[in-house]
């Protein structure tokens, strides 16, 4: 990958965030500008933790996969069988299979396609009420389902929260326990977490967007404290980059599984897969060019992902919701896309 004038891009677009470019243990490109507190002035730095938004969903998906390898889940199984949705509008024929591969045809937490918003969402029940998986149940059970189960790939938030709760009924405690002992400790993620934003951690980012008179906005009430099945943990850039060689590598997945996490599962449109988190990025003959997961939410954006045939890992990770996407395609093109 050319890297040349990648610093200077990076100045132009004002960044803010880190970057981070590896082959194996070689680090290609790694830079680290902006600021982690408007408030404060205080700067980024390549072990500054941000908001991973979606990428979340990766660690949710593994955490799943190795309870059905352990034979306390099934994706085949209703998700009747794990979770009490007695008098919800979700249906018996809603699978965990569905729930990981966007599928299950449920109605979202937000369906902005739909003319619902956040801002909406958040004056009728506040951000900051959203503490436990739970929580997040009365915003979408009682809504009429967008699709039939197995029919069509619709991206769902709210899907993920309920493959969270069944990893929380099998394993007798809190999702965010689950993630840390089986996900990030296996890995060697070894600065990742659920920082709560009410909380003085150490070296998390602050989540900031820039509103249209010029200021800069705190997304401290546009986002829950703390992060859930469908988003919000925070982790470095390495981090990441851990996560994916730890789980190609079987240390997270036996082989059979680990096999599929990295493979596509779903049709999402004509050069798009879904798989169990992941997407894939195909080429015009239909081979796997990347695989990738990306968040954006309120004072956050990001991507992690792997290119095959370069053998890269790429993060971008910014702390502003428009922030990461310039960069994103900036690299994407230098590689070819």
């Amino acid at each position: 990958m050319d890297t040349s004038g990648l610093n200077e891009f990076l100045d132009d677009q004002e960044f803010s965030g880190v970057v981070l470019v590896r082959r194996g243990a070689v680090t290609v490109f790694e830079a680290a500008t902006g600021l982690a507190s408007q408030r404060w002035g205080v700067p980024n730095t390549v072990e500054t933790r941000f908001d991973t938004a979606s990428i979340t969903k990766l660690f949710t998906s593994v955490a799943v996969l190795q309870q059905v390898e352990a034979g306390r889940l099934d994706l085949e199984t209703s998700i009747h069988h794990y979770v009490d949705l007695s008098g919800t509008t979700i249906g018996t024929d809603v699978t965990l299979l569905h729930l990981l591969t966007h599928t299950s045809g449920i109605a979202d937490i937000v369906d902005e396609e739909f003319g619902e918003d956040f801002a909406a969402l958040w004056a009728q029940t506040p951000a900051y009420t959203l503490r436990n998986t739970a929580d997040y149940l009365p915003l979408f059970a009682q809504k009429e389902p967008l699709g039939v189960p197995g029919t069509e790939a619709i991206y769902s938030d709210a899907g993920y929260i309920l493959a969270g709760l069944a990893l929380e009924k099998v394993t007798g405690q809190p999702y965010r326990q689950s993630i840390y002992d089986d996900v990030f400790t296996r890995a060697g993620m070894t600065n990742a977490g659920f920082y709560d934003k009410t909380d003085a951690a150490p070296r998390v980012a602050e989540g900031w967007d820039r509103a249209d008179d010029g200021r800069w906005i705190s997304n401290v009430y546009s986002v829950p404290p703390v992060g859930a099945p469908h988003e919000g943990a925070q982790a470095t850039a390495a981090d990441l980059v851990r996560f994916l060689q730890a789980a190609r590598d079987g240390e997270l997945l036996g082989a059979e599984l680990t096999e599929e996490y990295f493979a596509p599962q779903i049709e999402h449109d004509e050069y798009t897969r879904y798989g169990f988190g992941l997407e894939f990025d195909l080429n015009e003959d239909g081979s796997v060019r990347s695989y990738y997961t990306d968040g954006v939410s309120a004072g956050a954006s990001g991507i992690l992902r792997h290119y095959r045939e370069d053998g890269l890992d790429v993060v971008v990770l910014s702390n502003a919701e428009e922030g990461a996407w310039e960069v994103i395609r900036e690299i994407d093109e230098r590689l070819g896309g």
